[in-house]
Formats: C-alpha cells, sequence, structure tokens
C-alpha cells in the first residue's frame, strides 16, 4: 500500500509540472515554440505582465519539491541499501532547493541571489541524487541504469548551461537539466504502481 501511494504522489508531482509548465508557456508572452527554447523556467515563475500564470508555474514548483521529499522519505528509502545518509540530505537539498525556487521568484534583484541559490540545489543535488540512487540499491538494473543515465544527462546539460550563461539557447540546456529529475519521478511513481523495482531486471 506505501508504495502505490508514494507511486501515486510521484506521479501527480511529475505530471502536474510538466502540464503546469506547458500551460505556463502557453500564456507566457511569446510564441510556444521559442518560450521553450528562449525564455527560462524561472521566468514563467516572474509575477509581471509576460507571465500571467506565474502562479501555476510557481504552484508547480513548490509541489514538485514536495513530491520528491515525501515519496522519497515514504517509501523510496526502502530501496536504499547503500549511502542512506547522503540519500537523505541530498533529497532534502534537491527538494528545498525546488520550494524556494517556487517562493522566491528571479528577476528581482534583492531575491534573484536567493532563487539562483534554489536552482542550483534543486538541479545540481537533484542529478547527483539519481547518480547515486543508481549505485545505492540492491542490483544495478534496468531502473537503475536509466536512472543514472537521466543524472548524467542532467549534469552534462547543467555544466553547458553554466558555461553559457547569456547565450540565446541557454533555457534550452536548463530544461534539460531540470527534465530528468521529473521524468525520474514519473518513471518511479509508474513502477511504484505496478511492479517491485528491484525484480524489473535484464534476464
Amino acid at each position: 500500500m506505501k508504495a502505490k501511494v508514494a507511486g501515486t504522489v510521484f506521479l501527480i508531482g511529475s505530471l502536474f509540472y510538466l502540464i503546469g509548465e506547458a500551460i505556463s508557456a502557453t500564456f507566457f508572452n511569446a510564441p510556444l515554440i521559442d518560450t521553450y527554447l528562449f525564455h527560462t523556467i524561472s521566468e514563467l515563475g516572474i509575477p509581471n505582465g509576460n507571465s500571467p500564470l506565474f502562479w501555476l508555474m510557481n504552484s508547480a514548483f513548490i509541489l514538485s519539491g514536495l513530491t520528491l521529499c515525501f515519496g522519497n522519505f515514504y517509501k523510496f528509502k526502502d530501496f536504499i541499501i547503500k549511502h542512506k545518509s547522503a540519500f537523505y540530505i541530498l533529497t532534502l537539498i534537491s527538494a528545498l532547493g525546488v520550494i524556494i525556487v517556487g517562493l522566491i521568484h528571479g528577476g528581482n534583484p534583492l531575491t534573484s541571489g536567493y532563487h539562483t541559490i534554489g536552482a542550483i540545489m534543486a538541479i545540481l543535488g537533484g542529478n547527483i541524487l539519481l547518480v547515486l540512487i543508481s549505485r545505492s540499491m540492491n542490483e544495478f538494473e534496468i531502473y537503475q541504469k536509466i536512472t543514472l543515465i537521466l543524472g548524467i544527462i542532467g549534469l552534462i546539460a547543467f555544466w553547458i548551461m553554466f558555461f553559457i550563461m547569456g547565450n540565446q539557447f541557454m533555457p534550452l540546456f536548463e530544461r534539460l537539466s531540470v527534465y530528468p529529475l521529473i521524468l525520474w519521478c514519473f518513471l518511479t511513481g509508474y513502477f511504484l504502481n505496478t511492479k517491485n523495482l528491484n525484480s524489473w531486471k535484464l534476464t
């Protein structure tokens, strides 16, 4: 039952984020494709005329953080057999970072520094968490391999984004660094609702 509950929370949180971002981007003051390519996710959460649904994007951030924290501590921790302390710490760092991003928006010189810190906590912490998870479960099978690949993609995208700040395509790499954790939440929710993670093996 705990697996079903955690799985459902993971699914709802990840889908709410993806749908919330898509709706916010649709109403952003730019064509939809341009919004995804040339405007950061944080811009969708700034309360101004460009993003009339800023509250929806910020709600998605906050719910994502709460989802990760609840799902990991309520049930997913049972699948972690190594590096448990690091798992708990990285979960808290990542979840708190996403929540900070949702509560403290960018674009304000007085608060943008806190927003940036929250984004780094969420993105860097979240992708390191995925790599850690992939190496901390009982058997390194398909689920763990997918988790590792997602974490590596996120870290590479974050590294590229770090060096192209100000480039028009920076928002694209921002999304590539954010989506791995969201996709992992969806994947984890699916398998918690359908089967034991450690039973999904190559053989």
